[in-house]
């Protein structure tokens, strides 16, 4: 098949918006990787997903050794699963081969692989140090990790079922097609930026907060997602810098800190976000479907 330059490579499979420790440590390895994986082999991105599993697995196996050299190898493996993590829906985007079930198997191993870092990690420890504080430190990072998983689908969730009401009421009455910026600016249902009005559902939001505003616009002039803190920069925390400063518990409790903040200030907006789509919903009724009389009702 033929594969466009690298410039193009990264405006096809490159999200418009990423964590930073993707868009500035990960995507610089892993688009190349995906340009040069789809012109030389034949890996499907199932396979890839299935390789970041591997080597996901592997670096847990390193943990377990609790030993400093094996911990390093642990955070060395762990971040080149996240690599290959990042590369199959890339591969997926630039090959035309994304189907449900990937995008099913990606999540279910993301979950797998923290799942089983998490317990070789905390459980070496454990078995070295006898400090029953990392059995608990265990099972917070697995709770802070599903918290997260579950926080992100139900806004995103929400979110766009808030868009397609406002966007039903709103076109039910009116022949120019609308579009909602509620979190992420606004933009057509496709990706593409929104050429018609825009109903800014954040405005009351932005309006107290004129500082959050200039702060995201920055970061998204990067692709950097504003929530700084988020379960990537988590999951790096605690299985690579952790382990790579032998300071797990420390990085793991500063880590879990932050997240547990950002993902408040989420809550937070969530609950503005509500409101305003509350007082929206009641200054836009469903406009009401008019009578059929009876010479207007179809003959069968």
């Amino acid at each position: 098949m033929h594969i466009s330059s690298l410039v193009e490579v990264r405006r096809l499979t490159e999200k418009q918006r990423d964590s930073w420790w993707t868009v500035l440590l990960v995507d610089p390895v892993a688009t190349p990787m995906v340009r040069w994986t789809a012109m030389r082999t034949r890996f499907t991105p199932n396979q890839v997903t299935w390789g970041a599993l591997f080597f996901g697995l592997s670096a847990a196996a390193c943990f377990s050794r609790s030993d400093w050299k094996w911990l390093a190898v642990g955070a060395l493996l762990y971040h080149f699963s996240f690599i290959l993590d990042c590369m199959d829906g890339k591969l997926a985007r630039l090959t035309g081969q994304g189907s449900e079930f990937g995008s099913w198997l990606d999540n279910v191993f993301d979950r797998i692989r923290v799942l089983a870092c998490a317990v070789a990690l905390m459980g070496g420890q454990y078995v070295k140090t006898e400090d029953v504080s990392y059995i608990y430190l265990a099972l917070a990072v697995i709770s802070l990790d599903m918290l997260r998983y579950v926080n992100a689908l139900q806004f995103s969730k929400m979110r766009h079922n808030m868009r397609d009401e406002i966007e039903k009421r709103v076109n039910a009455g009116c022949p120019v097609p609308v579009t909602l910026d509620i979190a992420n600016g606004g933009r057509e249902k496709d990706g593409t930026l929104a050429a018609k009005e825009t109903i800014d559902l954040q405005s009351a939001f932005k309006g107290r907060f004129p500082w959050y505003v200039r702060f995201r616009n920055v970061l998204l002039r990067k692709r950097i997602r504003h929530n700084v803190v988020s379960g990537v920069e988590f999951q790096m925390a605690v299985f690579i810098i952790g382990p790579l400063a032998a300071a797990i518990m420390p990085v793991t409790i500063v880590a879990g800190t932050l997240l547990m903040v950002f993902e408040l200030a989420i809550v937070y907006t969530l609950l503005r976000l509500i409101r305003d789509f509350e007082r929206f919903i009641v200054s836009y009724p469903v406009p009401a479907v008019p009578e059929r009389t009876a010479h207007q009702v179809p003959h069968s």
